[in-house]
């Protein structure tokens, strides 16, 4: 304590506005870091899918992996979003609540 009035310094608490800065900013880090990662891995590869076959950077390859993981990732949660909220109104009986 400093002296007989100390008073507790107030606690501010995060909110959604917060938390998409520290998102956005962590997004654009990882963006730094690919972008990076592409420029020093320019050697060319050859790629083979069924019937195609291309070369391209191995990094723009391996970003073209990640995107493709990201949306495959993206498209499982958006259906378990869709089944929860059937359960939620099958068990609500169609009422929506706020």
């Amino acid at each position: 304590m400093t002296g007989p009035q100390a008073r507790p310094e107030p606690v501010v608490k995060r909110t959604r506005i917060s938390a998409a800065w520290v998102a956005a900013i962590v997004g654009v880090l990882v963006l730094i870091l690919l972008l990076i990662f592409i420029l020093q891995n320019q050697a060319s590869a050859t790629v083979n899918f069924l019937w195609m076959s291309g070369s391209l950077p191995v990094g723009v390859g391996v970003l073209l992996a990640a995107v493709g993981g990201a949306l495959l990732v993206a498209l499982l949660g958006a259906a378990r979003i869709l089944q929860l909220r059937h359960r939620f109104r099958k068990a609500n009986g169609g009422r929506h609540q706020a």
